[in-house]
């Protein structure tokens, strides 16, 4: 379903920029993060799942490093793509910013970039470490995955690397979470002088703004769940599968629920989508009047 949901955004975004010719800055980054996790339900859940029910031998070594990375990348993306959301939203509602108001439409795909050589960067070291599982014991300080090994060798760089990540985690997770709480006072100062301002904008931005938040928090509650179980991890030199499904499972949720959130409160996604099954149902019962 997360799948489902992530490409139903992404194709309905598709429909708007071939409709409209154009993107707002919100929708370009929503339109982002759904790509980074259903990039992330690919890479990571798919082949996690196809080995639970007993496929193995997926993929060789290169087919892991190329897995591995994308999924590495994805996530990380999904992290910094969430905290820029907020970021941005915060600016766009903040009463005093009209100069950085009107950078903002500009500074989007430079943002983008950035993000991107940022986390290729951090998970440079995913690739080297990638292997397809071999015959006989996992070896220590090897994260096992099921379809494929990450192994580190070495408790130094098990350690670095998770540290690497973590710190990268925290950080962004930071950011979001005090941009969130910037929102959350903005909308309490201004609650009650929302009807006498332009009723419809402010409806727009205060939906937009308790959407952001919520996917703020949403993934504030899977990031502490999936962190606490990534500390362990680092504590022992062998970990069990199913601390390695669990952690999956929590890392993988924000991914999974997010889309439908976002459908649930932006109004032109949710038209798409209901315009596009209200004319598949059409094209049925024409089809079936046809064959009558």
């Amino acid at each position: 379903m997360g799948i489902l949901g992530n490409a139903a955004v992404l194709l309905a975004y598709v429909h708007i920029v071939y409709a409209e010719r154009k993107l707002i800055p919100t929708d370009m980054i929503l339109c982002h993060l759904a790509f980074a996790d259903l990039t992330l339900l690919l890479t990571r859940c798919v082949p996690q799942t196809m080995n639970v029910f007993g496929l193995r031998d997926l993929l060789d070594d290169a087919g892991c490093k190329v897995v591995i990375y994308s999924y590495r990348i994805s996530r990380a993306l999904s992290v910094c793509v969430t905290c820029m959301l907020s970021v941005f939203q915060a600016i766009t509602l903040a009463p005093a910013a009209p100069r950085l108001k009107a950078l903002l439409p500009s500074l989007v795909a430079p943002t983008f970039a950035g993000l991107w050589l940022l986390n290729m960067a951090v998970c440079i070291a995913a690739p080297f470490f990638s292997i397809a599982p071999r015959n006989g014991t996992v070896p220590a300080f090897t994260l096992n995955l099921g379809f494929c090994h990450v192994d580190f060798r070495d408790s130094l760089s098990y350690v670095v690397n998770g540290i690497a990540v973590s710190l990268r985690d925290f950080v962004f997770v930071f950011l979001m979470l005090w941009s969130s709480g910037y929102i959350l006072l903005i909308l309490h100062r201004h609650s009650r002088q929302v009807r006498t301002m332009r009723r419809s904008h402010q409806g727009a931005e205060t939906r937009a703004a308790k959407t952001v938040v919520t996917l703020v928090v949403l993934y504030a509650v899977f990031f502490g769940i999936d962190n606490v179980i990534w500390i362990y991890m680092l504590t022992v030199a062998k970990v069990s599968p199913v601390v390695a499904d669990m952690r999956v499972f929590f890392s993988s949720s924000y991914a999974f629920l997010s889309p439908f959130f976002i459908i649930s409160s932006n109004k032109k996604i949710k038209g798409k989508l209901v315009c596009a099954v209200e004319q598949e149902q059409s094209q049925v019962e024409t089809q079936e009047s046809n064959d009558k």
